[in-house]
């Protein structure tokens, strides 16, 4: 399993949003300018997000995007799987090959699933806003 840049992307534009939501919508240029992400890649991962319902737009002049709920509502393993689809470690999910019944390693790969998710489903993007903020007072 390897994270690609549209999941690493995703987690940043949540943790932006969450980050500047001053009560308006953060238009696109403004997101894409702050993470240094192309505005048409952008617009691609925000679709993303919209369709799921973790963002919502706002159109017109003052338009652009907001969380949909509250930054604690979303996991970092909820944005991941949207993106990136089967986070499993190995090929095929864990248990599901035809070798299973004699696979000595089969522990090791759930137990590396487990792990991965405790992981991805113990972060929200709360956490990582609150982390961004302490580690941006540090540095004044």
């Amino acid at each position: 399993m390897k994270i690609t840049a549209r999941g690493r992307y995703a987690v940043r534009i949540m943790i932006d949003l969450a980050i500047n939501d001053t009560g308006e919508a953060a238009k696109v240029n403004q997101i894409a300018k702050r993470q240094d992400i192309s505005e048409k890649y952008l617009e691609q991962i925000i679709s993303i997000l919209k369709k799921a319902g973790f963002v919502k737009s706002t159109r017109g002049a003052q338009g652009g995007y907001r969380l949909a709920k509250e930054a604690s509502s979303y996991t970092v393993g909820m944005i991941l799987r949207l993106t990136e689809g089967n986070l499993c470690p190995v090929e095929n999910d864990v248990g599901e090959c035809g070798g299973c019944d004699t696979c000595e390693t089969l522990d090791v790969w759930k137990q590396l699933n487990a792990a991965i998710n405790d992981v991805i489903d113990g972060v929200t993007i709360a956490d990582l806003k609150a982390k961004q903020i302490a580690r941006q007072n540090r540095s004044f």
